[in-house]
C-alpha cells in the first residue's frame, strides 16, 4: 500500500513561509534540489492544496525555459509537470498540468488512493496537511527544517486534537545546514 508523506520545509522556529507568502529565506541550493527530485520523482502523485498548487504553477511549469535555471531546477520542472497532481480546493475552478480537482478530503477516497499502484505520495501545504493530520491520513513527515528564524508567518503544524506518536527513521543534514527529519507513525 502506497504511503502518504508529508513532505515540506521549514524555519527553525517552523514556519512555511513569512509574512506575504515570502520563502525567500529558503537554502535550497543544487544538493538539496537534487536530493528532492531524487526522492519526488518516485512519487506516484502530489497531493497539495491550493494554495500551494498556485504556488508552484507560478513557476514549475516553464523553469526549464529559464536560462537562470540550475539543472536540478530544470529537472524538477519535468518532474512536476509530468508527475499526476491532486488539488483538494473548494474555489479553484480548474487546474492544469495533469491535475485533478478535489472539493473535499474525504477519507474512504484518500484510502481508496492510497490502495492504487504505484509510488508513494506526496502532501504539501500546511493547511492540508492540518487536515489530513486530524483525519489521521499521513504515514511519514519528511521535514526539512532550514538554519534561519523568521520570527513570524505560516506555522507548518496548526493544533489538532490529540496527540500523535511518532518514531525516528532519519535524521540527516545537507552541507548548507538544512536539517532533514523523517518520520513514521509510531506503531503500537
Amino acid at each position: 500500500m502506497r504511503k502518504i508523506i508529508l513532505t515540506m520545509q521549514m524555519s527553525l522556529d517552523g514556519f512555511i513561509e513569512g509574512p506575504q507568502r515570502d520563502i525567500s529565506w529558503h537554502r535550497v541550493d543544487d544538493e538539496l534540489h537534487r536530493h528532492f527530485n531524487d526522492e519526488l520523482r518516485t512519487m506516484g502523485a502530489f497531493l497539495s492544496g491550493r494554495a500551494t498548487y498556485e504556488l508552484m504553477a507560478e513557476s514549475w511549469p516553464t523553469a526549464d525555459k529559464d536560462p537562470s535555471s540550475t539543472a536540478p531546477m530544470v529537472e524538477y520542472a519535468a518532474i512536476w509537470r509530468d508527475m499526476p497532481k491532486i488539488v483538494y480546493s473548494k474555489t479553484l475552478e480548474r487546474a492544469g498540468w495533469n491535475t485533478t480537482v478535489v472539493r473535499d478530503v474525504v477519507v474512504e477516497d484518500v484510502r481508496k488512493l492510497k490502495e492504487q499502484p504505484g509510488g508513494d505520495l506526496s502532501l504539501g501545504g500546511a493547511r492540508l496537511a492540518t487536515t489530513f493530520r486530524r483525519l489521521d491520513l499521513i504515514d511519514e513527515y519528511r521535514v526539512y527544517v532550514h538554519p534561519v528564524l523568521i520570527g513570524r508567518g505560516k506555522s507548518l503544524f496548526q493544533p489538532v486534537p490529540g496527540t500523535a506518536g511518532l518514531q525516528l527513521l532519519e535524521a540527516g543534514a545537507f552541507g548548507n545546514g538544512v536539517a532533514l527529519l523523517r518520520y513514521t507513525r509510531r506503531t503500537r
